[in-house]
């Protein structure tokens, strides 16, 4: 199972960036993802999942209403719209995928998750 976050970069405050995770190796089997940031000397944090279906999401207090989290299973891929951008959005942002039974699952914790993908960079400047 891989997973490739793609889509950072350098962007100004109030900006907004899309970046997408393409899942491959889980295409026999439903899958939930989400995705997380982290920065240095600071833990791994939640943003957002989805579930296998598309139907169910869920965000963190932090980004709901600036994040949107979206799926294509035709394309395996998961997205992540960032809008209104602020500094302290400034992280590495990574997804991960886990196994699911059913299409309606979503998943918060870090621990949840089986598969990790490399991260790739969001700076957000003032």
């Amino acid at each position: 199972v891989q997973l490739q976050a793609s889509g950072g970069g350098l962007v100004q405050l109030g900006g907004s960036l899309r970046l997408s995770c393409a899942v491959s190796g889980l295409t026999d089997r439903s899958s939930a993802v989400g995705w997380f940031r982290q920065t240095p000397g600071k833990a791994r944090e939640f943003l957002a999942a989805i579930s296998w279906s598309g139907t169910n999401t869920y965000y963190a207090d932090s980004v709901k209403a600036r994040f949107t989290i979206s799926r294509d299973n035709a394309k395996n891929t998961v997205a992540l719209q960032m809008n209104s951008l602020k500094p302290e959005d400034s992280a590495v942002y990574s997804c991960a995928a886990r196994p699911t039974l059913g299409g309606l699952y979503v998943y918060t914790s870090l621990s949840e998750y089986n598969f990790w993908g490399q991260g790739t960079q969001v700076t957000v400047s003032s």
